[in-house]
């Protein structure tokens, strides 16, 4: 794994988790076990509204945290109840903390490769619905990033079960003197809280 990424990794694996995130968080974790003692493949579909922001740095962070841990079987996705394209601030954040990221495609919405580590395949990253083509069908675990996606989104077709794990949208801080600042936050708290999740993960 790149070195920065590590030094990143490092930083947040000391950060503590609140009792009640827990308790949000250890649902998923109940669901990734499951796959695992039966050694299935395990899937995750982050969704978020526009799949600009919390969706792609929640499942890029899952991604990760999940080769840290050496959990195998495991691929990680995203989408939106409509597509917009990757925030260019995302891409920014991930950088400063350790990935490497090459775009592979100009326009609207450009796709993004995302590594992690030199010899693993990249995490391809643009703007889709959750149930664009790119996507699984079946057999996923639907975790919702966002109060909009949640209520939005009564069903999530093709799902197995279904987890809300909800962040605060930088895009609040969009313009402002804070941006830099508080993209960083809600990345670091996302990988902070995915390394909880994949740290309880019994192999």
């Amino acid at each position: 794994m790149f070195e920065n990424l590590q030094k990143t990794i490092k930083q947040i694996a000391t950060v503590a988790i609140s009792e009640e995130r827990k308790e949000i968080l250890d649902t998923l974790v109940d669901y990734i076990q499951s796959k695992v003692d039966l050694n299935e493949e395990i899937r995750l579909n982050f969704i978020c509204t526009h799949n600009s922001r919390r969706s792609h740095l929640s499942q890029i962070w899952a991604q990760t945290m999940a080769f840290h841990f050496g959990i195998k079987n495991i691929f990680c996705y995203s989408g939106g109840t409509e597509a917009t394209a990757m925030f260019p601030k995302v891409v920014e954040t991930l950088v400063n903390q350790g990935f490497q990221i090459q775009q592979l495609s100009e326009g609207q919405n450009p796709v993004y490769a995302v590594k992690f580590e030199d010899n693993q395949h990249p995490i391809i990253c643009f703007s889709k619905a959750y149930f664009d083509a790119f996507n699984p069908k079946s057999n996923f675990g639907a975790i919702m990033t966002c109060n909009n996606a949640d209520e939005g989104c009564p069903m999530v077709f093709g799902a197995e079960a279904r987890f809300p794990i909800k962040y605060d949208d930088p895009k609040a801080f969009d313009g402002t003197d804070e941006m830099n600042e508080k993209y960083a936050e809600r990345s670091l708290q996302i990988a902070s809280e995915m390394h909880y999740v994949f740290s309880q993960i019994k192999k």
